[in-house]
């Protein structure tokens, strides 16, 4: 743990620190910078670095978007089958990430960073040599752990080497590199447009080795260990040495050492322990904490975000776009347009806030899947007179009624991904990565993972079955309906979390939902450094200042992020 005496007065530290309380309670280092924290070009390189694990899932959805019918046909596999594959990396992704938090938690984030790669990279050998459905599934199995490991813990690593005021554009990086992986996989069809099928979705499995391979040399050659997850196992030097890089020569990193020793000391203080039971018997503040991280992550999948990109060939086929190269050109278009729009969320988290860009996003899907499903049923209607008068043009291959108007079921799915990908699509990782606290993160971030794979099992691995069995307008409107029932949740329990640092949050929570035991806590630790103070640095009736902050509910703290 850092070497800072808690016991010392507070005019002890300021003095060690260098700071100067303001006005409004906050400090600022004596060379006057106050306001936001620059971000370096280490920071910058160093989340590039954990967001390209995201590419995993990025590729495989959308390789398989695309090898999906060609897998279907060169192996003859049944819709169930079928189903089975492209859900079964969800299912196996819950197991890899309810694990994640032990290899995180107990050897670094970097170890996990490499141990997720070499996963994916034996997984994706497995599936391109495959010859029956069963060796198939078996690579499927370790795809799915792989991306289970890294999805759990891309966000943590990014939000715990980033600025406050900066950490919604950088943890939106790990959407970003999801959507390079999903451009990637629909050009790897490109690339292989003119080999058989039977070999194409070979080719292009092989090819999803290659990221992970490069991530596996970066994780151990190029990143440093998260300096959240070094001041928690003790060692406050090495954390010391990585803060000094991603933050700006000018910042007093002590300040902000002593900040996230205090913000885990605060947390133990209160549950008086770091294991699973803090998750199974938490307090108010780590209750809510639960709540809005878990429910955003979950929410993130049930809207059917998995499912429609899985299955994007299979829906402009009913759509009417039959041709292999057509398809190829939308499913790039549609995954450069989904690409553009999360480097607009990246900028606008950090400006506009999180709740806006959540419920525009969520509007945007609404209006997206209702103009889908209206698509939709006008085609079953035309179909339908057409068939009566013996006219069945418009019907797709395999008896689908075609919509007769393609381009505008383009233009709604371009709209259903724009938007998404403007809130739910980053913010669902943004948000659980900053409302934990620091000694439950890993955890948290496992258990959250653990249900958005869960609900993206079940959405991807039914899309087809519950499409046949209550037609793609009524698939369409039901999810326009989850879509409502997710912005009523958010509207409810999803605080403003825009420039709180890291270490505000277990405070923050505890106002939000009157947790004594937080509080306490707080005011012990404040209690034994004397945090109270003058205007003119000195101690002051600590008493007084414990009671007025009981009664505003506000924390004066040190705060440089």
């Amino acid at each position: 743990r850092p070497s800072i005496d808690r016991r010392n007065s507070m005019e002890s530290l300021e003095r060690k620190l260098h700071l100067e309380p303001t006005h409004e309670g906050e400090y600022h280092d004596d060379h006057g910078e106050q306001g936001p924290v620059g971000v370096t070009a280490s920071t910058y390189l160093f989340a590039f670095c954990a967001a390209l694990n995201s590419c995993n899932l990025g590729y495989d959805i959308g390789v398989n978007t695309d090898a999906g019918m060609k897998i279907q046909n060169s192996m003859d596999l049944t819709d169930g089958r079928l189903e089975a594959f492209m859900g079964g990396l969800n299912l196996f992704a819950m197991i890899g990430a309810l694990f994640s938090n032990v290899v995180s938690d107990r050897f670094g984030r970097r170890a996990s960073f490499a141990f997720a790669s070499g996963l994916f990279i034996f997984g994706v050998l497995v599936q391109a040599t495959a010859a029956t459905f069963e060796v198939l599934m078996f690579g499927r199995v370790f795809v799915g752990l792989g991306v289970g490991f890294g999805l759990a813990i891309d966000p943590i690593y990014i939000s715990e080497i980033s600025p406050a005021s900066h950490r919604g554009g950088l943890v939106t990086w790990s959407e970003i590199a999801t959507n390079v992986g999903i451009v990637l996989g629909f050009c790897s069809g490109a690339v292989f447009y003119s080999v058989p099928e039977e070999k194409a979705w070979r080719y292009m499995f092989a090819m999803g080795g290659i990221l992970p391979t490069a991530m596996i040399f970066l994780a151990l050659f190029v990143m440093p260990e998260s300096p959240r997850w070094l001041a928690s196992k003790g060692r406050a030097e090495e954390a010391k040495e990585v803060l000094q890089k991603v933050y700006p020569p000018h910042y007093n990193v002590d300040a902000i050492l002593y900040e996230i020793q205090e913000s885990i000391d605060r947390e133990q203080e209160a549950e008086h322990a770091t294991g699973w039971d803090v998750l199974l018997f938490p307090t108010p503040a780590f209750r809510r904490m639960l709540l809005v991280g878990v429910g955003t992550a979950v929410s993130q999948q049930i809207v059917g975000i998995d499912a429609v990109q899985y299955f994007l060939v299979f829906i402009i086929n009913e759509a009417g776009i039959t041709g292999r190269g057509e398809q190829t050109a939308v499913l790039i278009g549609l995954g450069l347009l989904k690409l553009g729009c999360i480097f607009i969320a990246g900028w606008l988290f950090d400006t506009r806030g999180r709740r806006p860009l959540f419920f525009a996003s969520l509007f945007g899907m609404t209006i997206a899947l209702l103009l889908l499903s209206a698509c939709f049923y006008a085609a079953d209607l035309g179909s339908s007179g057409a068939t009566e008068d013996g006219d069945d043009d418009n019907e797709a291959p395999g008896g689908a009624p075609g919509v007769s108007a393609p381009s505008v079921a383009v233009f709604a799915l371009a709209l259903y991904l724009a938007s998404f990908s403007v809130g739910m699509g980053p913010g669902a990782w943004l948000v659980p990565s900053e409302v934990f606290s620091t000694s439950i993160r890993a955890k948290s971030m496992s258990v959250a993972t653990f249900l958005n794979r869960s609900a993206g099992t079940v959405m991807s691995s039914t899309l087809l079955s519950a499409a046949n069995a209550f037609t793609w307008e009524g698939y369409f409107l039901f999810l326009a309906l989850v879509c409502l029932g997710v912005a009523g949740f958010l509207y409810l329990y999803l605080p403003e979390t825009k420039g709180r640092s890291l270490e505000d949050m277990s405070v923050y929570f505890a106002e939000l939902t009157g947790d004594r035991s937080v509080m306490e806590a707080e005011a012990k630790l404040r209690h034994c450094d004397g945090d109270v103070l003058s205007k003119d640095g000195t101690e002051e009736g600590t008493e007084e200042g414990t009671e007025a902050t009981e009664e505003t509910g506000l924390v004066t703290k040190v705060s440089l992020v």
